[in-house]
């Protein structure tokens, strides 16, 4: 970073003025004395200090003033940090855990073991201990399973902290201030100002210090948002020029006109100075005209506020310009024109008589013109308070305040520091259009948390009430080992679950958890009634091994346990395949890693259920027989899982069959991330605001070849019609041919 001057129009300091010290802060931010501008010798009286410095005692005073030399930075307690990922759901499972291992060991609290007993079942193992003494090999399991999961954690999340950091400083400009952007050094003189935050190239000075802290231009920078209203440029020119008067009407008319266009107006003026010197005052400024430019949007920009809009996501524009030109410029993107000036809405001008609240008006509006930096933050704050997540772009200082609000703060490339101190996410490449990659992805990520939970709560209640059932209705015990190895395999298939692929949410997406506990509950309850009926028949009956001619299992309680395992190791695992789909589970194809995932830990406990004899866990092998009759009673039972999904959430919210019979997402695996038809109707509507065709006419791809024909020339009157529009030669061209006129006259008299 360099030496920067900094430019301020400041009101004339008053004697009055100069007999009042600056020693507390309301005199010292006065607007009305700039330090920066005085005499040298004036600013030492005016801060009372002398060329030699402070004393100990007047440092000391001045510090309690004014505080510190340093922006206020929010540190973190590490051991604190720690703590905290011993403080959610899982971790208090496993203190509870830890808590039964050495309480429930007593023999004088049975009537808590015996209703603990009837909800955790598996908990054998803690259970089997009572009336004997503390467990103290489970409590010191447990907590040194506790600690390390929360190491791990801590761990993880420091190392991406700091990996997140070590980004934003490679990506931070190396020639560039953190304050204005500007790459070239300064050399500053005897009373030229400096400012902290700035790197001195070579050269050494002495200084009077004359803010530290949050008081230095850096300081408020980093903390304020600049309110200052100043006046536009070509305002600024008109009021120099003599005719100002005369000319100022038409001036702003022709600016109007420039703005309806999408040109934003330079003025231009010229004044003659006699004595040839840069310091002679000159003659009167002369009004020269105004120069139209134009500034077209990215040639991605239109495509991604398409996909935005196409994804849910609500986009507005936040600019300084003009309104027109803001109202211009939305229509070049594809987006509304339902526009307002923000002095409309949060400036001292806003009108109280406006139809909707202002906090109405920002949520329905589809951007903002005219907008000072202070209208950013209050917007985002407004946004925040309708319950809206907000995800806001900037690069500059004044927007710092703004990212950091915003639930997802993103600095565009080439942002300054405090932009990207400030923002969640720092673009490395130019443009927009990764904003759309990121949102696809946090929907995949979020969809795969939300299948997973579905399938954790389905699978906790289909053990937990399975195996009640057993137990009360057989008083049957299923081995706790054979419960470690079904949470083993399955633990394994679960976490390829990261790396599947899944159809993001085309519409954004929330934590419904009556959606998921009502699913998760209705899908585990249909799952344990399927067990209780297998068990069942297997015991009960001889239907198996009547129409499938298989040996009978009720009088080996070894090889019931098998089957039983087999049973509930497939129907549950099998289960992902039903929470991850949003349709029909066979209509979406999981991933490689899911699939090979769950084709190996299948294997593996089929193989188990065949060969295995193991005495302590209390199973015995089947054979082959069984296996086949089990994996086809599984297969019949899965089917009618996805029509309990659909009624779920038919019942939750009406929309169940949308999922079903209308299959346009917003994620494909096409470049565009959308349906042929719905990039089809997108264009229809667009080409409708345009006037090409009507909004009446059905686009359906495949038209005839006069209807192709009339769409071509629908286009070339488009294309004509915006070149009478935005070409000076088209709209004479049009006035000639409106007011017939010759326009042969015309150009031989005028040039065009």
């Amino acid at each position: 970073m360099s030496q920067y001057y900094r430019l301020r129009f400041q009101t004339p300091v008053m004697p009055e003025d100069l007999e009042k010290p600056l020693l507390d802060p309301e005199n010292f931010n006065r607007e009305g004395i700039d330090l920066a501008r005085l005499p040298l010798d004036e600013v030492f009286d005016q801060l009372r200090t002398t060329r030699q410095g402070l004393s100990s005692e007047d440092a000391e005073v001045r510090l309690k003033i004014f505080g510190p030399n340093k922006l206020e930075e929010k540190t973190e307690n590490k051991f604190l940090k720690f703590l905290s990922f011993m403080w959610n759901p899982l971790s208090w499972v496993m203190e509870a855990a830890a808590v039964m291992a050495i309480v429930l060991a007593n023999g004088g609290v049975s009537k808590i073991i015996f209703c603990m007993n009837f909800y955790f079942y598996a908990m054998s193992s803690v259970i089997a201990s009572l009336g004997q003494g503390p467990d103290w090999q489970d409590f010191v399991g447990i907590v040194c399973l506790l600690l390390i999961n929360s190491t791990i954690s801590f761990i993880e999340e420091n190392n991406a902290g700091n990996a997140a950091a070590a980004l934003m400083a490679h990506l931070a400009p190396k020639t560039k201030s953190a304050l204005t952007g500007e790459s070239l050094p300064v050399t500053k003189k005897t009373a030229d100002e400096v400012f902290s935050g700035s790197t001195c190239k070579h050269g050494e000075i002495e200084a009077v210090v004359i803010a530290t802290g949050v008081h230095s231009f850096f300081g408020k920078a980093a903390h304020l948002v600049d309110s200052t209203e100043v006046v536009g440029h070509f305002q600024q020119i008109l009021n120099l020029c003599k005719e100002k008067k005369e000319i100022a009407v038409k001036v702003h008319t022709i600016i109007d006109k420039f703005a309806e266009r999408g040109f934003r107006s330079l003025a231009v003026a010229i004044q003659e100075v006699s004595e040839m010197t840069k310091e002679s005052p000159g003659g009167p400024w002369t009004f020269c005209g105004l120069l139209p430019l134009f500034d077209p949007p990215r040639h991605d920009s239109v495509d991604t506020i398409r996909r935005a809009l196409n994804l849910g996501v609500c986009v507005k524009m936040i600019t300084g310009d003009q309104l027109a030109i803001a109202k211009e410029t939305g229509r070049r993107l594809g987006m509304a024109t339902n526009m307002y000036p923000s002095s409309s809405l949060l400036g001292r001008d806003k009108d109280e008589n406006e139809a909707l609240p202002v906090d109405e008006l920002i949520e329905e509006a589809d951007g903002f013109a005219g907008v000072f930096p202070e209208h950013k933050y209050e917007i985002v704050k407004i946004l925040q308070e309708k319950k809206h997540v907000v995800g806001m772009t900037g690069d500059g200082v004044n927007d710092a305040p703004a990212l950091k609000k915003a639930d997802i703060g993103i600095a565009v490339a080439d942002a300054t520091d405090a932009a990207r101190g400030a923002a969640d996410i720092v673009l490395t490449e130019p443009g927009l259009s990764v904003i759309i990659s990121a949102v696809l992805t946090s929907r995949a990520i979020f969809q795969r948390m939300k299948n997973y939970t579905i399938y954790a709560v389905s699978i906790t209640i289909r053990i937990v009430l399975g195996f009640v059932l057993l137990a009360l209705i057989w008083e049957y015990d299923f081995p706790p080992f054979m419960v470690l190895i079904i949470a083993i395999l399955n633990d394994g298939t679960i976490m390829t679950i990261s790396k599947d692929r899944v159809k993001p949410s085309p519409r954004p997406d929330s934590w419904k958890l009556n959606e998921i506990f009502a699913t998760g509950i209705v899908i585990g309850t249909y799952l344990a009634l399927v067990t209780v009926l297998f068990f069942w028949v297997v015991v009960d009956t001889d239907f198996f091994e009547t129409h499938f001619h298989v040996k009978s299992l009720s009088s080996n309680s070894e090889e019931v346990s098998s089957a039983l395992y087999l049973q509930v190791s497939i129907i549950s695992q099998a289960l992902i395949f039903v929470t991850r789909s949003q349709s029909w589970s066979f209509l979406e194809r999981p991933g490689a890693l899911l699939m090979c995932a769950f084709v190996v830990a299948q294997l593996v406990a089929t193989l188990i259920a065949v060969y295995a004899h193991i005495s302590f866990a209390y199973i015995s092998g089947v054979g082959w027989g069984w296996a086949g009759v089990i994996w086809l009673y599984s297969f019949v039972f899965y089917i009618p899982l996805d029509v309990i999904k659909f009624i779920v959430r038919y019942a939750l919210s009406g929309e169940a069959w949308n999922l079903v019979f209308d299959r346009k997402t917003a994620f494909t695996s096409k470049k565009d991330y959308g349906k042929e038809d719905r990039a089809a109707q997108w264009i229809l509507s667009h080409r409708s605001l345009q006037g090409l065709i009507g909004t009446d006419l059905e686009f359906n791809g495949r038209k005839s070849r006069p209807s192709l024909i009339a769409e071509q020339a629908r286009r070339r009157a488009e294309i004509a019609r915006l070149g009478e529009i935005h070409t000076l030669r088209g709209h004479v061209e049009s006035v000639v041919r409106l007011k017939n006129l010759d326009l042969n006259v015309i150009q031989a008299a005028h040039t065009v």
